[in-house]
């Protein structure tokens, strides 16, 4: 975390010291320019529409149809300066690239009632507007100012930003962007102005964000100007960390949880402990289930793990101490290398954050074998919701479920209201580290 936010600052303060008669600046460390202050080499043109109709194309019809949008963004778009101007028309500048987990540098200035916008992974996005009342859209939350995730549903975190932080029309204002998984933090002109919200899937609200995407920068009406469009990938252990401290550049505090595993030996645990073992700080839970002495019953575990290649375990919750995960207990999490060949043929409800047998979680938000992935499962009533990498993939109710893989009666314990929380090993090395737990 020390590296994200020292890079930050420095970034921050290019961003707001920087003049308009001055040259775009050069990109902070680690960050790679996206716009070269020439031309709009990189970019194409795309506009609100769901870009899985772009996914789907074969690379020969994607090129060909990027190439014919160019035209538009050249009838809108021009550099003046080293600045990216344009005209508030015409389809939305878009990068030709897809980032995941990113942090994002840019400044703008835009005129009177001039509307935009910055899509993230082509979903609509972090709001710029005027934020006077003469720009005609208090109604709209405009009076509350820019940075906000604006088409989120109404009253969810992050839909209206925390404080107003605009420049007078004329001025430059920066924005710092961090996205990991769908968990969004808008910093503007230095002000936090979105804390770590889930952005919600416009093209459809009942799926996850993609995993990856484009950057747009949007034409809503007026006049808008970008410069120094920096982007830095975050690799996925600081990732992790970010998700740990529940958001970006956040000081330590006692939000709850406590380990519930300290790294060295079994103590607080039960079960075959002999056929698992502990190394580097980490369980390597591969046969039978292992599980906490102590018994819960509302409850958030957080964790990092990483899978071997076809690595298969599970979670077990509130289990009884005996019996196999999947019925006895509430239910059994999966914890499974999806794309493995072995599993190609699985029921939906068997893959990785699926409660075993009963609910599929959204699958493509796994990390690759080898790499460590951040999850966050959180079990309140009868009700599981499962946090993968920033994006939940699972919220579901089990007293409602009236379809299963099998006979519901087979999962004798799904309405089991306490027990303990553990691993279930299948024969593969699975590494767990960072457990902790906070009582609900």
């Amino acid at each position: 975390m020390r590296q994200l936010a020292a890079s930050s600052l420095a970034a921050l303060l290019i961003c707001v010291t920087a003049g308009a008669a001055e040259p775009p600046a050069a990109p902070p460390q680690g960050f790679t320019a996206l716009f070269n202050g020439v031309n709009l080499d990189g970019w194409y043109g795309h506009g609100t529409q769901d870009p899985r109709v772009l996914w789907a194309m074969t690379p020969e019809a994607l090129a060909a149809h990027k190439e014919k949008t160019r035209a538009n963004l050249r009838a809108h778009w021009r550099v003046d300066g080293g600045v990216l101007v344009n005209d508030g028309e015409g389809l939305y500048a878009t990068t030709d690239k897809d980032y995941g987990d990113f942090e994002l540098l840019v400044e703008y200035k835009t005129v009177a009632k001039a509307d935009s916008g910055i899509y993230l992974r082509a979903v609509p996005q972090v709001q710029i507007w005027d934020y006077t009342k003469e720009g005609g859209k208090w109604n709209l939350g405009a009076d509350k100012g820019s940075g906000g995730l604006w088409n989120n549903s109404p009253g969810a975190p992050g839909k209206d930003p925390l404080v107003l932080a605009d420049k007078p029309f004329g001025e430059w204002n920066a924005l710092r962007i961090v996205m990991v998984g769908e968990r969004v933090t808008v910093f503007l002109n230095g002000k936090r102005v979105v804390d770590h919200a889930r952005l919600e899937n416009y093209f459809d609200r009942k799926l996850p964000v993609f995993r990856k995407g484009p950057i747009q920068l949007q034409t809503h009406g007026g006049e808008i100007r970008w410069r120094n469009i920096f982007l830095r990938e975050i690799p996925a252990e600081e990732a992790c960390a970010i998700l740990r401290a529940g958001g970006v550049d956040k000081p330590a505090a006692d939000d709850g949880f406590a380990p519930i595993f300290n790294g060295k030996d079994w103590t607080g645990w039960k079960g075959p402990t002999a056929q698992n073992a502990i190394k580097d700080g980490a369980i390597h839970a591969q046969s039978g289930t292992i599980f906490t002495a102590e018994e819960y019953e509302d409850f958030v575990v957080r964790f990092e793990f990483t899978l071997p290649k076809g690595g298969n375990n599970g979670l077990a919750i509130r289990y009884p101490g005996a019996g196999d995960t999947a019925y006895v207990g509430m239910c059994e999490i999966q914890v499974l290398d999806n794309e493995d060949p072995e599993y190609a043929a699985l029921d939906p409800r068997q893959y990785h954050g699926s409660a075993y047998g009963m609910a599929a979680a959204h699958r493509g938000y796994l990390r690759a074998p080898g790499e460590w992935n951040f999850q966050c499962v959180t079990v309140k009533g009868s009700t599981i919701v499962v946090e993968l990498n920033g994006t939940r993939i699972l919220d579901t109710d089990l007293a409602k479920i009236t379809k299963a893989m099998y006979d519901l009666d087979k999962f004798k314990g799904r309405n089991r209201t306490k027990g303990s929380f553990g691993f279930a090993g299948h024969g593969q090395p699975v590494k767990f580290r960072g457990i902790e737990l906070k009582r609900l």
